[in-house]
């Protein structure tokens, strides 16, 4: 394949872009600054287009010539002192690219999603893509992320072929960074430096390793439906089975103090109240902490009928993890 991708640097761009080019792939990557690239520049086959989304001569220059465009770029963080940035970035910056891949005569376009855009699970049991989403949207990320859903379908109408993957909760090896959070909690657990249990630790969610969602974005690219979405899951897990199976792996078992979701929203107000003020971001705002009164529990069955797709068992994703975490720790 001949691809462009954006958002190349973060946690699964960087895994997405390794395995592209190991497979013979070529890529172009969209970086703002020629330093950006420096993570990218050891991967033969790859270059850099210089710019961002919401500079059309870029985006036009980085689809020339390519079949297939892997779209991950997004503004994901919870608080932002500029208010328009989450909808210029995740609507209007999508649909830049949408128009660039229209114009340029490219096959295929990979959208890379949410599972929280499918919205919370009623119970434990898992739901699918095609579940009838009943209640109101806990952020601006989830929101922007499903507005820009629309306009890729809707550009799928107009003759670009769009295939769009919802991941949840991704872990793995990788850079351990706001983008690799999971990542650095089970580090902080292994360490004896985490010590919160989110509310009373029954919430399911569904934790998946970083190298499954790269496989099933690659599989959606070539063999996904145009128009349709997919649930890259993992395993579903409650808070309480996510640190037992931590404890399991690393043979310590942690005193870890249940944290009231109202308490949790609390301290969330205070750091959103404090953030103009400062001028430092908060790590949470109440809207996203609101998300864990809620199952968040996700089948990866279309997936994994339609294009091959196969979850790697948190236990053994949570293995490599530790095992990555232990070797990067002696490399200093």
């Amino acid at each position: 394949m001949n691809c462009f991708l954006t958002g190349a640097n973060g946690f699964i761009g960087l895994k997405l872009a390794e395995r592209l080019t190991a497979e013979g792939s070529r890529i172009s990557c969209l970086v703002r600054s020629p330093e950006k690239f420096s993570s990218l520049s050891h991967l033969a086959g790859a270059t850099a287009v210089t710019g961002d989304l919401e500079e059309i001569s870029a985006l036009q220059e980085g689809v020339a010539g390519c079949d297939t465009v892997f779209h991950l770029a997004a503004y994901a963080k919870p608080w932002s002192k500029d208010k328009s940035i989450p909808h210029r970035v995740n609507v209007t910056g999508t649909e830049n690219l949408l128009k660039a891949s229209l114009g340029e005569g490219v096959k295929r376009f990979v959208f890379v999603s949410s599972a929280a855009v499918i919205g919370p699970s009623p119970g434990v049991e898992p739901i699918d893509e095609d579940f009838p989403r009943s209640v109101p949207w806990f952020n601006e990320y989830e929101e922007t992320k499903a507005k820009a859903e629309e306009l890729v379908r809707s550009y799928n109408r107009k003759g670009l072929e769009t295939v769009i993957v919802n991941p949840p909760r991704v872990y793995g090896p990788g850079p351990v960074n706001e983008s690799n959070a999971l990542t650095k909690m089970i580090r902080l657990y292994s360490r004896g430096r985490w010590r919160i249990l989110p509310g009373d630790g029954s919430c399911v969610g569904s934790y998946v390793l970083v190298d499954d969602v790269v496989s099933g974005i690659i599989l959606a690219a070539k063999h996904g439906r145009p128009g349709e979405r997919y649930a890259l899951g993992g395993e579903n897990l409650t808070f309480n089975q996510f640190f037992d199976t931590l404890a399991e792996m690393t043979g310590k078992r942690r005193l870890l103090v249940p944290f009231p979701v109202w308490l949790m929203a609390a301290i969330a107000r205070v750091m959103e109240w404090q953030a103009p003020l400062t001028g430092w971001p908060p790590l949470l705002t109440a809207a996203w902490v609101k998300k864990y009164l809620n199952h968040w529990s996700l089948s990866s069955g279309k997936a994994e009928r339609e294009l091959g797709y196969r979850v790697t068992p948190f236990r053994e994703g949570a293995a490599l993890t530790l095992e990555w975490l232990k070797e990067r720790g002696k490399k200093g």
